[in-house]
């Protein structure tokens, strides 16, 4: 067994192995970003080193800079969480290559399932059904015009190398070939560094559901159970739950398909093999070569930890066990508490936490890294938590996450909560109906009118003391009884509101950021430009896309609030741009 363990990753996923490793008596080794100094994962590990600026591609992309942490600091395996390197084939031999342990698949599986043309090539010879769908790259509109003749509308573009739903564009219909076709290979290149595109048919609400594997470096494969993973913004999942509700046939057929899929590439490691469910049908999306944010449920309802099983492999210890072993029990939810705004478009929204309380009792776990004062920094993804519940049944389960989910106070950045919260009564999530484009119908309907806590108004009968605003509650005293109301679409925290018969203390602000100040159309968020496609005499539709801004991982698309002619560019592509800064002057 391994002595020492360097975690190449930050926040919560590098808090959960450090740990497991305490538990399994290992050394851990943290790193950390200029921006990271004073979070929580360097105070926990054993060792902690600095691996460069805040920018990911200088610290937690920094291949060179983390092998010499490696080598300084005397471990002997790295493990990469998920994320950042985790899918990187190149680190993974730059590891091995260095005398070290890879905590991961081997190389050639992540070659394999990397990419997604050579995984459907894969998936195909190993009889694993696919989604109608090519599997060559997409060489220029002609391709895809080709591509959508033979496979109908919707069409959805989609990056080889891509995942969590960037460089994926969907066309419905032959006038949104092009501009999709576009979007998605400039998605691809600036993730990727790779554009190649393909196409696949595009399923409508379909159930995204995911098979967790385990396997060992002695050819045994076993099964950690499926997960439904369909409640999804912007395809990047918020809410996950296991067992999934789908039928019994369909079940089996993704638990063997699974196993079979990662004997045909001899995998090695914990790693998730992701479906689409239509009805009585499933096929093949991609396989993830890592553990996933949401192994919490699988490990919940089987009662293992998958990040010690993931250590003990790696270091060429057999599974011990099969099949059988695997005794699933009752039903797990995990939802994620993301800094952002769900009344404004799931808007990344980054800051300083300065109020956090976990919610806590039986069954709830909560794997963070937050705590009041936490700045939750621009420069990575907005996740602040995972709220994990379990009970004997999925009705109890719902419960169960309702009662935590208002024990959760959160203030200083708005957060998924709210929304998260009128899920567990949404009737189509109550009865295990949803798919993958249910959660965004659902927050469409939620904040119709553009709501934000700004606009809404609180009116109380004569001898109200006190209305106060603490994050997503409104507590009302009324008559010396006291009354607290979640509102779903928030209140800039912390503030007490001014009410009928109460006394006026402080004030609400605006959380939404306004894009448009006279002719110039502005950055909403801290984050890179991407590409600006108007330039300077160019003319412009109201609507039509000028910039593009990565901010937390999201691509954002900024669209003029006017026609007109684009007199001035303020910004270039590849700068770091400030909320409420410039991009283009539209006359």
């Amino acid at each position: 067994m391994f002595a020492k363990v360097l975690i190449a990753n930050r926040g919560e996923i590098a808090i959960r192995i450090i740990r497991t490793l305490r538990e399994m008596g290992i050394a851990s080794v943290a790193i950390y970003s200029q921006a990271d100094r004073d979070a929580l994962h360097p105070r926990m590990a054993g060792e902690a080193y600095l691996a460069g600026p805040a920018t990911p591609s200088q610290s937690y992309l920094n291949v060179d800079a983390i092998l010499e942490i490696a080598a300084r600091s005397g471990a002997d395996a790295i493990h990469p969480g998920y994320g950042f390197l985790a899918e990187n084939a190149g680190f993974a031999r730059r590891v091995v290559e260095a005398g070290l342990a890879w905590i991961g698949p081997h190389p050639g599986a992540i070659d394999a399932m990397g990419d997604k043309l050579r995984s459907r090539q894969a998936m195909l010879a190993a009889n694993v059904p696919l989604v109608p769908g090519g599997t060559q790259p997409l060489a220029d509109l002609d391709a895809v015009k080709t591509a959508a003749r033979e496979y109908g509308f919707p069409l959805a573009l989609k990056a080889s190398a891509g995942g969590g739903g960037k460089g994926l564009k969907v066309a419905r219909s032959i006038g949104e070939l092009e501009a999709a076709f576009g979007t998605a290979r400039r998605e691809a290149e600036a993730y990727f560094k790779d554009g190649t595109i393909y196409a696949e048919r595009y399923l409508d609400n379909p159930k995204h559901v995911e098979l967790q594997i385990l396997a060992d470096k002695h050819g045994n494969v076993v099964h950690v159970g499926e997960r439904d993973c369909s409640l999804q913004r912007r395809h990047q999942k918020l809410w996950e739950e296991a067992p999934a509700s789908i039928p019994d046939a369909v079940r089996k057929g993704i638990r063997e398909a699974g196993v079979r899929a990662a004997k045909a590439i001899a995998y090695d490691s914990v790693g998730t093999v992701e479906c689409l469910v239509s009805g009585n049908e499933f096929f093949f999306l991609e396989m993830n070569t890592r553990i996933q944010v949401e192994h919490t449920v699988s490990e919940t309802i089987a009662g293992m930890d998958l990040v010690r099983e993931q250590i003990r492999v790696a270091a060429g210890e057999p599974l011990g066990y099969g099949q059988d072993a695997i005794d699933f029990r009752g039903h797990a939810i995990e939802v994620r508490v993301n800094a952002e705004d769900p009344a404004d478009d799931f808007r990344p929204a980054p800051g300083t936490i300065t109020s956090y309380r976990e919610p806590a009792g039986l069954g709830v776990r909560v794997d963070s890294a937050a705590f009041a004062g936490v700045e939750i920094a621009p420069d990575y993804d907005s996740m602040i938590a995972k709220l994990v519940v379990w009970a004997p049944t999925r009705p109890e389960a719902i419960a169960r996450l309702a009662r935590a989910i208002d024990e959760y106070a959160i203030e200083g950045v708005p957060t998924t909560l709210p929304l998260l919260r009128a899920l567990c009564d949404a009737p189509e999530v109550v009865d295990a109906s949803y798919g993958t484009a249910s959660l965004e119908a659902f927050a469409t309907q939620l904040y119709a009118g553009g709501a934000t806590g700004a606009g809404r108004s609180f009116s109380f009968e004569p001898g109200t003391s006190r209305a106060t605003v603490n994050g997503d509650l409104v507590a009302v005293e009324v008559d010396g009884r006291l009354y607290r109301v979640r509102v779903l679409d928030g209140i800039a925290g912390g503030r007490t509101a001014q009410v009928s018969g109460a006394k006026r203390d402080g004030s609400r602000t605006k959380r939404r950021v306004a894009t448009v100040r006279g002719n110039d159309v502005l950055s909403p968020m801290h984050g890179v430009v991407v590409e600006l496609t108007a330039g300077a005499g160019d003319s412009v539709a109201e609507g039509q896309v000028v910039a593009i801004v990565e901010a937390m991982k999201m691509m954002n698309e900024i669209r003029a609030h006017r026609s007109g002619t684009v007199a001035a560019v303020h910004a270039a592509a590849g700068e770091t741009i400030e909320a409420n800064s410039p991009l283009v002057t539209i006359d």
